[in-house]
């Protein structure tokens, strides 16, 4: 359980790498299409991909586990046991039902950001992202029902030691899906970009 986790052991589309990059010359600069015709259900996730009993949610939580929980059956997660850290407000958390796995990228930006003309099974795999660990954490249910689909233009992770590691995981994800960024969204970026020290990162490309 939870062994699927591991990036680039996963079943998308051949990937490519690139150098370290600058963390805000990646996005391409584009405006945002329309929310029109979006539900979560356009992204079928918590799925168990590889058929080991454990759907994307356990698989997230056994992995970023700091104390392993208790797990019965295939994998049921036992409440009342577990430990968490969510760096996104420095909160550590011992019972699951304080957990959300976020996806960094929220479902509501990629299909403005370019999700909206994929195929149904691209959206699946965007949702369920275990190739990269970056796309999909366990957070505090309060830090990411604030975040919602909101981008860094409009959000950041209230711990202000978050702020340089969200960015760059942010634009990690959107370019590793080939997403857009709007004008809006690029300036919060580069702004953010400029408090951290030599922002580079490194990607596989998922499509």
């Amino acid at each position: 359980m939870g062994s699927s986790r591991l990036p680039g052991g996963g079943s998308t589309a051949a990937k490519r790498h690139r150098s370290p990059v600058p963390a805000d010359r990646c996005l391409p600069v584009q405006a945002e299409g329309s929310r029109e015709g979006y539900s979560r259900e356009q992204f079928k996730h918590w799925i168990d991909a590889d058929h080991d009993g454990c759907n994307t949610r356990n698989e997230i939580l056994l992995h970023e586990a700091t104390v392993a929980p208790e797990v019965t059956g295939r994998c049921k997660i036992t409440k009342g046991t577990g430990t968490w850290w969510s760096w996104y407000d420095e909160a550590t958390l011992t019972t699951k039902d304080d957990v959300d796995i976020d996806h960094m990228v929220p479902l509501g930006e990629a299909w403005d950001s370019g999700a909206r003309t994929w195929t149904a099974a691209e959206r699946q795999a965007y949702a369920n992202d275990l190739d990269d660990e970056r796309s999909l954490l366990a957070v505090h249910d309060s830090a990411n029902q604030s975040k919602a689909d909101r981008d860094p233009a409009e959000w950041t992770p209230p711990a202000a030691s978050a702020r340089c590691r969200y960015l760059a995981d942010w634009v990690t994800v959107k370019t590793r899906w080939r997403l857009s960024t709007d004008t809006t969204e690029h300036a919060a970026v580069k702004k953010i970009a400029a408090g951290c020290a030599d922002l580079r990162i490194t990607v596989a490309y998922a499509r």
